[in-house]
């Protein structure tokens, strides 16, 4: 694969991903009450960096609760993509991070699906925690998991 078509997959990958994160935080799960999020994103294609700061309405239960999911898309060894998710809540030190590699089986939207439910749980109890591999390569809920 040429470099500038590389750059392009992961490109797309990373600006595709980010958004159905966004698209899955906005949904119904019937779980919990829909807050309407303010989200500020920021991309770097070059270094494959994406993030999304999140902020809760004014009118919210706790409108100082917020944080932010990173994205950090790069190519293994074997040429691989992999993508890199750094979850991180306003006023908590820990930090969920999650490795998703692109493989045929992966479904990037349940993916998203999971990062977003994981992020709106909140921080867990436990210090810095790293989740294993995605669903399509293992456990079927490797986030709830490592999350508890």
């Amino acid at each position: 694969m040429c470099p500038s078509s590389t750059l392009t997959l992961m490109s797309t990958r990373l600006l595709s991903f980010l958004t159905s994160i966004e698209h899955a935080l906005s949904q119904d799960t019937g779980t919990a009450p829909v807050v309407k999020w303010s989200s500020q994103r920021s991309v770097n294609f070059k270094d494959g960096l994406a993030r999304v700061i999140l902020t809760p309405p004014a009118d919210a239960a706790d409108p100082s609760a917020g944080g932010s999911v990173l994205l950090y898309s790069f190519l293994l060894s074997d040429g691989s993509l992999t993508l890199k998710a750094v979850l991180s809540w306003d006023r908590s030190p820990v930090t969920v991070r999650v490795s998703l590699h692109a493989k045929p089986t992966v479904d990037w939207k349940a993916e998203a699906r999971q990062i977003a439910a994981t992020w709106l749980a909140g921080p867990p109890a436990a210090a810095t925690i790293e989740a294993g591999p995605s669903a399509s390569q293992g456990s079927a809920h490797p986030l709830k998991s490592a999350t508890g």
